[in-house]
């Protein structure tokens, strides 16, 4: 993961889950929060499956984490509608998450090169559909996605535009090694 950028990562993501919200909003909530369920279920079945597979002479403890991962997962299979609307709220605090991140990386950015004014708009909007999908859920949920998936798709360009002009050119750090010796006044820094 040397070579590979967590901005360009996290672009990447948002570029998948804005594209997923914007083409099927309707039902991206309820596939996303089945996904989720189907990510609890399939451990908690391994478990399960292992544990009465080796049988009682095993010693083993019950899994215990395994039947509430399975009994969690079961209910987000069954009823995606209630946690699609719970995912409105997380989606949103992702999104205020997001534009402040972005707000704090230009700031850091200005450390080592001028950052215009400009760059900041894309965050502060970004930041701005975070806090309406936080505290204006009231609208039909699909709105709310389209609305969360464009703002993700924005994020995705912005991370990416800001990752290609500002964060590559992060000025390298040098490798600073201390030759060991056995007198401290002896030592010296070698670069």
């Amino acid at each position: 993961m040397k070579g590979l950028s967590y901005s360009f990562l996290r672009a990447i993501c948002a570029l998948i889950i804005g594209l997923v919200l914007v083409i099927f909003p309707d039902q991206a909530g309820d596939y996303l929060v089945i996904t989720v369920g189907v990510v609890f279920l399939v451990p908690s079945l391994v478990s399960l499956i292992g544990y009465f597979a080796q049988g009682a002479e095993a010693n083993r403890r019950f899994p215990i984490e395994g039947v509430g991962s399975l009994l969690f997962g079961l209910w987000l299979v069954i009823m995606p509608g209630f946690f699609a609307d719970l995912l409105t709220f997380v989606l949103g605090f992702i999104l205020v998450m997001g534009g402040v991140q972005q707000i704090a990386s230009l700031s850091a950015s200005r450390r080592w090169m001028p950052v215009p004014y400009g760059f900041y708009v894309l965050p502060v909007l970004i930041l701005i559909a975070g806090l309406v999908a936080l505290f204006n859920p009231t609208g039909v949920r699909s709105t709310a996605f389209v609305i969360i998936g464009a703002s993700s798709l924005v994020y995705a360009a912005s991370e990416l535009l800001n990752w290609f002009k500002f964060t590559r050119r992060r000025p390298k750090t040098s490798d600073v090694s201390v030759k060991v010796v056995d007198n401290i006044e002896d030592a010296e820094i070698i670069e």
